[in-house]
């Protein structure tokens, strides 16, 4: 059996156990150490290729873009913690007082700016569920229309900044960027910043939620029925008590953003200034209590313990199937498909969606990335707008049924009668739209390239 295909049997091998339920990081690690002491056995493996691993997983624990993880992550559970989202919920509703559809609207402006500061999906989607869910069902809204619109909203935390998708993205495809300098003699220091993929994204982000709400705008007026007015009579919130509602987190989100996009402090000082202000944030609303600091260390630790044991394990994947020759072998493939760089681009972006149906976005990030990030990068795709595409891509894994993430997250708190099937149904036009976005942004560039460059090289 040839090398290449002894690599793609060892694939084929994860994946199956993935699906059979085993921890992510162990089925990396233990069916990449299988293989290769079958291979070595069969004299067909190497085992020099293991030597790096020492170096990789020191590598990893010193990452200091890596280390923006935790902090972000712990600033995304302190502000869920400090219920932020029912106060913005309840202002957002009331300021489009009779419209109809007011309160979808708010569900989504919500979502965004619960993105934009927590960035967790799981924490926003149980949030929004529990809070907006059985208001929205109780008004006459579609719960199909009301599950999608919730789901849909939860998910934007994967692409509007910061977001830990292009923390853990900007090291993937900065390590990439440097193979494949190095395989076509370029020895550069140049690499893909997380500042760069932050400022790339502001802009697909920005308009992806456009989108949402311009579907929104047209079930309101072509569907009047699936999207009530609110009754008459619902009174709209005080100006003082609106912005008192929406200031702190916008404060929180340009601190953290600006002092990035600004060149003031690398993202994992930014982070650190994000974990710092949603403590001061709750401890303004006096939920910054010994039992809250507990949990949210819990859950901090809890999380970035999951995403650096993947990483571990994902390492030593990686280096068992470049000993088998699988990145020779996926290379060929690439370049042998018609259409260039096109259609190379093309089948990934394609790959990368069905594998969404069945994996989390930190298994194909560090899977899937690493192996055909070098092969597009030397084929002169430009990093900042592979890194968006691929953070888009990788969204739409939290809603394709059936294994969507966001999917579980709802139905864990949705009312009883609200059905799986209306679940799965609702988040289906939010897919289509995830990817009209992709295409547009395939179409124009521009649209994650025009901003780096401007902030980043005046």
């Amino acid at each position: 059996m040839a090398e290449g295909s002894v690599a793609l049997w060892m694939f084929g091998t994860v994946f199956v156990c993935l699906l059979i339920g085993y921890p992510v990081a162990f089925t990396l690690a233990g069916t990449a150490l299988i293989f290769a002491l079958a291979g070595q056995w069969a004299g067909s493996f190497d085992p020099v290729f293991l030597q790096a691993l020492p170096s990789r997983i020191y590598g990893i624990m010193i990452n200091p873009t890596l280390m923006a993880v935790p902090l972000f992550v712990f600033m995304g559970v302190m502000l869920e913690r400090s219920r932020i989202a029912e106060d913005l919920l309840e202002s957002m509703s009331g300021l489009f007082g009779n419209l109809r559809g007011g309160l979808g609207f708010s569900v989504m402006l919500v979502g965004m700016l619960l993105a934009a500061s927590t960035g967790i999906v799981g924490a926003t989607v149980v949030t929004m569920g529990l809070l907006s869910l059985p208001t929205m069902l109780r008004r006459g809204y579609d719960p199909r229309l009301a599950t999608g619109a919730i789901c849909a909203s939860g998910t934007l935390g994967q692409i509007i900044p910061p977001s830990i998708v292009l923390v853990l993205l900007g090291d993937v495809l900065s390590s990439a960027y440097q193979q494949a300098q190095i395989s076509q003699g370029i020895y550069s220091p140049k690499t893909v910043s997380v500042g760069d993929l932050f400022a790339g994204a502001l802009i697909p982000g920005l308009l992806l939620v456009a989108l949402y709400l311009l579907y929104l705008v047209g079930v309101a007026r072509w569907r009047p029925a699936a999207m009530p007015a609110h009754p008459a009579g619902t009174p709209s919130p005080r100006l003082i008590t609106t912005l008192k509602a929406l200031l702190p987190p916008l404060l929180l989100i340009l601190a953290v953003l600006g002092s990035i996009l600004g060149g003031l402090a690398t993202p994992t000082e930014a982070a650190s200034v994000g974990a710092v202000g949603a403590m001061l944030l709750a401890a303004t609303r006096r939920k910054l209590t010994i039992p809250v600091v507990r949990e949210v260390v819990y859950s901090t630790l809890k999380i970035s313990s999951m995403v650096f044991m993947i990483l571990i394990g994902a390492s030593v994947f990686s280096l068992v199937f470049r000993g088998f020759g699988g990145d020779i072998l996926i290379e060929e493939w690439l370049t042998q498909l018609p259409g260039g760089v096109v259609g190379a681009m093309l089948a990934v972006m394609v790959v990368m969606f069905l594998l969404g149906f069945v994996l989390d976005f930190i298994e194909i990030t560090f899977v899937v990335v690493p192996i055909v990030g070098p092969i597009l990068l030397a084929m002169g795709l430009d990093p900042v707008w592979l890194g968006i595409m691929i953070a888009i891509n990788l969204q739409t894994s939290f809603l394709t049924p059936p294994f969507g993430f966001a999917l579980f997250y709802l139905r864990g708190v949705a009312p009883a009668e609200v059905s799986t099937a209306d679940i799965y149904r609702g988040v289906m036009p939010f897919i289509v739209i995830q990817l009209l976005m992709l295409a547009l942004l395939a179409l124009w560039p521009s649209l994650a390239t025009w901003l780096p460059a401007v902030v980043y090289n005046g």
